[in-house]
């Protein structure tokens, strides 16, 4: 794009500002009235999730006249979730925002929005916060920092071309994540019509703690440990650990040394199950099955349950976990929520006949291989979209 104009945004806006919180003027939030727009409103790709809209008064709204949104305005994130945007619709007006959302007015004809919503979630603008990031551990930006993001402007013919190739791109990439959904759905919903939940199962199944079906159930190391490049030995965390499989590609190598200090209290095999068991992705799982299992020191934020696999089936065990997800909501009054061993020890499942969680697992993992082909194509289609965002606007 060396040939394109490059602008300030702040030179092709005709207002940038953002919102306040209601309270600090002395305004309550309501069960009803004029929407109220915060950051989760919108997920990662700027969809609009109605659910989550708060709400306020006739009165805080035009006391908070400078942030009323109007359709066509371009909301961009500026605190906690930066980088996340989104266009208003009709459908959420009448509706107001807080100062974490900076609100972005064009008017200019020339200018398509979708581009617009498409350029400043690309690496040309993500590369010039980075630089504003280095030394900083929560990165917030001002409105300052949002006047002078510098974007290409091509004509309008090519910002709508560009803009609806990737939101066709996109598209797929909404279709696959749908149908995955979808899939895991199909699971749920068997696992419900064989076994029912814990408050209502559908027969009378024996209980027992996971204590008494498992044979060790721990935590891993406690403390960080030398990592070290090339040893194949990993150190596997919260963030490794995902729906069905452990990302082996993020997770650092440590010393061999360090590693058989620490394995034998938390030593992984096939066939075992991982749990997050601390931080916001808290009840997150996987069934050890690469072949990297045995190289594998867990940290400190994933239990290992070794399962008594002639009683218990892990992938059961995995579905009644997502099932019965206050198996691993807990409450706490601090910041970082901690399902803790005690409580997973103690925590009481049903335990049908082995035969019968056999059979939901052969029907789960029939599933998985058309999730697998699925998440592929995916993948595919998400390579692309990231290339092509290099490629033009890198």
């Amino acid at each position: 794009m060396d040939d394109i104009k490059r602008v300030r945004l702040g030179d092709i806006a005709e207002l940038i500002t953002k919102g306040t919180t209601p309270t600090t003027l002395g305004f309550d939030f309501q069960d009803e009235g004029i929407n109220f727009l915060k950051i989760e409103c919108f997920d990662e790709n700027g969809s609009f999730l109605p659910k989550k809209v708060a709400f306020i008064s006739e009165e805080c709204n035009e006391k908070l006249k400078r942030s009323q949104l109007k359709a066509g305005d371009v909301l961009f994130s500026i605190a906690g979730a930066i980088g996340r945007v989104a266009i208003v619709t009709e459908e959420m007006l009448p509706a107001n925002t807080n100062q974490a959302l900076a609100i972005i007015r064009i008017t200019d004809e020339n200018v398509y929005l979708p581009y617009i919503k498409l350029i400043l979630t690309s690496p040309i603008v993500k590369k010039q916060f980075e630089k504003k990031k280095q030394g900083v551990a929560q990165l917030n930006l001002s409105l300052k920092d949002i006047n002078e993001i510098v974007i290409p402007l091509p004509d309008k013919k090519r910002q709508i071309e560009y803009a609806e190739l990737f939101g066709k791109l996109y598209g797929v990439i909404t279709l696959r994540n749908t149908q995955l959904s979808d899939m895991d759905n199909i699971i749920k919903a068997r696992f419900v019509e064989l076994f029912g939940t814990l408050d209502n199962p559908a027969q009378e199944f024996a209980k027992s703690t996971l204590k008494e079906l498992c044979n060790k159930i721990t935590d891993g190391k406690h403390g960080g440990c030398i990592q070290e490049d090339g040893t194949g030995r990993y150190f596997v965390g919260a963030r490794e650990i995902f729906d069905d499989e452990i990302h082996y590609d993020t997770a650092p190598q440590i010393n061999t040394e360090e590693f058989e200090k620490d394995y034998k209290r938390c030593n992984v095999d096939i066939g075992d199950f991982l749990i997050v068991n601390t931080g916001a992705t808290i009840g997150k799982s996987a069934i050890a099955s690469d072949a990297r299992t045995t190289h594998t020191l867990l940290q400190k934020s994933v239990a290992l349950l070794k399962v008594k696999q002639d009683v218990l089936n892990p992938v059961f065990l995995k579905w009644c976990y997502r099932v019965n997800t206050k198996m691993y909501l807990v409450e706490s009054a601090s910041a970082q929520p901690n399902l803790l061993l005690s409580k997973i020890n103690s925590t009481v499942i049903y335990v049908p006949d082995i035969d019968l969680q056999n059979r939901f697992a052969d029907f789960a993992k029939q599933v998985d291989k058309s999730k697998v082909v699925v998440q592929k194509a995916l993948d595919e289609t998400q390579t692309l979209f990231d290339s092509l965002m290099q490629e033009y606007f890198g």
